[in-house]
């Protein structure tokens, strides 16, 4: 996951300028739909519907786990709640890779030179910056096995728009526009040279996972009913 660095906040990491800091647990608010790659689909299913939506910038779609119904209102703000699934992109909170470097938002409250697990020991990096190097190559890695999964899923005509109307005990109904899933109707019209192949890829299974999640939406809506009545 390339992302550009400011000359402002963002820092390339490095012992010299950094060995003495230190990184916290993550915490704020939870956003309500989270960027995942493939290799999460399986844990995020457990708990979160996974649908598409397309960058604003580029038009390219990706895949996200959806953590709640309303921004700043994740319905699934516990990891117990999650089904103890925390997506990649939450955990590397702070931290970009920038060519072949890792950066990071010196601004971002994680980061701390009093509190918290060093970065580097001696110079090397500690294990957890050594455990984040790797959250950052999965992720990486993800973002590109994504767009092959979604050029594979396009060329079959299999993604389809969905706008979600949810209604609540409040009286509030919520609708989720620009969200994309996985036709059911169009898995099962699939030539069977077509599904021979995506199920060799590894993306048949992906695709029905996908498919499945969408009944997630309605565990969303009871937590989220259930929380309305607690407050």
């Amino acid at each position: 996951m390339r992302e550009p660095i400011s000359m402002t906040n963002h820092q390339l990491l490095n012992p010299q300028d950094h060995g003495q800091l230190r990184l916290l647990p993550r915490a704020g608010v939870e956003p309500h739909f989270v960027q995942i790659v493939p290799s999460e689909f399986v844990a995020a299913a457990i708990a979160c519907p996974i649908l598409f939506s397309k960058d604003p910038a580029t038009g390219a779609f990706y895949a996200g786990a959806v953590l709640g119904l309303k921004p700043e209102e994740g319905a699934l703000k516990s990891i117990e709640e999650r089904g103890c699934f925390e997506p990649l992109s939450l955990q590397r909170d702070g931290f970009f890779i920038s060519g072949e470097r890792i950066a990071i938002d010196r601004a971002n409250p994680r980061f701390s030179e009093t509190e918290g697990e060093l970065l580097f020991d001696d110079a090397q990096p500690s294990t957890s910056l050594r455990r984040m190097q790797r959250v950052l190559g999965q992720l990486h890695e993800g973002i590109e096995q994504t767009a092959v999964l979604v050029r594979d899923f396009m060329n079959l005509k299999l993604l389809e728009s969905i706008d979600v109307s949810l209604s609540f005990d409040d009286g509030e109904r919520l609708t989720l526009q620009g969200l994309y899933t996985v036709s059911r109707d169009s898995l099962r019209e699939l030539e069977d040279v077509d599904v021979l192949r995506l199920f060799r890829s590894g993306h048949l299974q992906l695709a029905y996972t996908i498919a499945g999640s969408i009944n997630q939406l309605a565990t969303l809506a009871h937590v989220r009913n259930r929380k309305l009545a607690m407050s």
